[in-house]
């Protein structure tokens, strides 16, 4: 699954540890998401669209390997 989240993050200016506190997981998790190393659940995915104010389909989009 790809995901948009270290862009987003850049165009908000947040760090990993800022958004990790905002959305209540570890800088670790958030790490791991933006590697692909960990796909987050759908409320976990929801969060992160909330603080992006994007729809979940914006940040995160199947690959041909999902």
């Amino acid at each position: 699954m790809k995901n948009r989240i270290k862009v987003g993050r850049a165009e908000r200016d947040l760090s990993q540890a800022d958004l990790a506190e905002r959305i209540g997981v570890s800088r670790q998790t958030i790490n791991s998401i933006e590697t692909g190393r960990y796909v987050p659940s759908t409320i976990l995915a929801l969060k992160l669209a909330q603080v992006f104010e994007k729809p979940v389909e914006e940040l995160f989009q199947l690959d041909e390997t999902d």
